[in-house]
């Protein structure tokens, strides 16, 4: 399987974002012809107030950014790892962080909400709290993919290992984190992070990440980017450079289970700890 992972600088312009993930689709299909593509989390819209954010949701299957990946994996005949949107809840409490996955037909195949909530404060001093807009997911979620089991996560949920773990042992060979990683923590944890979930799930690990500059609370945040590909062995196989833009590289189911029978470790695990 020929896999491509899209990386985009996503603002407050909802209209702008999805001309832009459509011309990065169409882009990848006509110079790569993958048969998986991934987009960044919230590719749909990114920054902006708590309003703007409500304002951009949508309640799921209704609105026009789920429309438009379903329309681009048809008509293009891929897969379509939507890396998430903002999905509209039905009491309109908060929002909820999620990826929708359609299969070549354009069904979909797949939906993940995101775990774990961004709550912290970074280095810079910028704070962020994602509990307060986004309501928390629960559960661990996998799709199957021409042979290879696909395992869902998203961003934050990046240091939590026992998502992967888990994910792993429900068969992922291949796991999606669709990101909007900052700048300040990306630059010193995020390819460490992406290389170390697949060395210890020994699974292949996609992540589609924005890049850029955009607004939140009337200050310019940065996200880092680095989309990248990793493999089994925790080698990083493709990456995309600074700028919105597209990576490809190739998924060998035969690969991972060469990886895990050389080294073991889902064998040999002893849940021994409290």
């Amino acid at each position: 399987m020929k896999a491509c992972v899209i990386q985009m600088n996503s603002t407050a312009d909802k209209a702008g974002n999805l001309a832009q993930a459509r011309r990065l689709v169409e882009g990848a299909v006509a110079l790569e012809q993958p048969d998986w593509i991934g987009l960044p989390e919230v590719f749909d819209f990114l920054g902006g107030s708590v309003a703007e954010k409500f304002e951009a949701g949508e309640i799921l299957r209704e609105g026009p950014a789920y429309a438009l990946v379903a329309e681009l994996a048809k008509k293009h005949g891929v897969f379509l790892h939507a890396g998430s949107l903002l999905e509209k809840n039905a009491d309109g409490d908060r929002l909820s962080n999620t990826s929708v996955v359609f299969d070549r037909q354009g069904r979909e195949i797949a939906v993940y909400r995101k775990i774990h909530m961004f709550d912290v404060t970074t280095p810079d001093g910028a704070a962020y709290r994602e509990s307060a807009v986004f309501r928390p997911g629960d559960e661990v979620v996998t799709y199957q993919a021409e042979g290879l089991t696909f395992g869902c996560a998203i961003c934050y949920d990046l240091r939590f290992p026992a998502l992967f773990q888990a994910l792993a042992a429900r068969g992922a060979e291949a796991l999606v984190l669709p990101s909007a990683f900052t700048l300040q923590t990306g630059k010193d944890h995020w390819e460490v992070l992406c290389r170390a979930r697949a060395i210890e799930t020994q699974c292949y690990f996609l992540a589609p990440a924005q890049i850029g500059a955009h607004r939140a609370k009337g200050e310019t945040r940065l996200t880092y980017g680095h989309s990248l590909i990793c493999d089994p062995w925790g080698q990083k196989i493709a990456m995309v450079s600074d700028a919105p833009g597209f990576a490809t590289a190739r998924l060998d189911a035969a690969l991972v289970a060469k990886v895990r029978a050389s080294i073991p470790v889902a064998a040999q695990r002893r849940e021994t700890f409290s």
